[in-house]
């Protein structure tokens, strides 16, 4: 019993002391591209929890929630409301840390399509440059990307990243 509680203690320890990797966003986006042509503005919030694999390098899984603002659009003369898009994404993440206050880093994964009806979502790739202003915030800059059926739905984003 006394190996069980020392065991139990040791897991939730080594849970508690690996609490500063997981990491909450939030980000302001711009659609840039086709889906600029529809979309005027994004708001993005962003989870990630993050391994240690070597002293410059971490790995994880990452998952948010894309939300992109309807425009409207002149199609032949007459103007057409276009419905807000948002996706799920779920993916892989890594980072490279280049000095104590630049990280690299890339998302790859799937977005699922939550919006408009037909939004199937697609292939999710998020690069990314993040700059550490304190141990626990960073300002992040990113490119977001979605290949969807006849085309991809891209913005660029900044935003800030909370070490929890």
């Amino acid at each position: 019993m006394k190996k069980l509680m020392l065991l139990a203690a040791m897991v939730a320890f080594g849970f508690t002391a690996k609490a500063q990797d997981f990491n909450a966003g939030i980000s302001a986006a711009l659609p840039i591209g086709d889906a600029g042509d529809s979309y005027t503005f994004g708001v993005n919030l962003d989870a990630n929890y993050l391994w240690e694999v070597s002293e410059s390098f971490n790995a994880g899984v990452a998952a948010g929630y894309h939300h992109y603002f309807g425009d409207s659009v002149e199609v032949l003369g007459t103007s057409i409301d276009v419905d807000d898009a948002g996706f799920l994404p779920i993916a892989a993440a890594g980072r490279f840390a280049v000095s104590e206050e630049f990280t690299l880093g890339a998302d790859l994964g799937y977005a699922i399509g939550l919006s408009p009806d037909g939004n199937d979502g697609g292939f999710y790739y998020a690069p990314k440059v993040q700059y550490g202003v304190s141990e626990s915030l960073d300002i992040v800059l990113s490119y977001k990307g979605v290949s969807v059926d006849g085309g991809s739905f891209d913005a660029i984003s900044l935003g800030i990243e909370f070490g929890l």
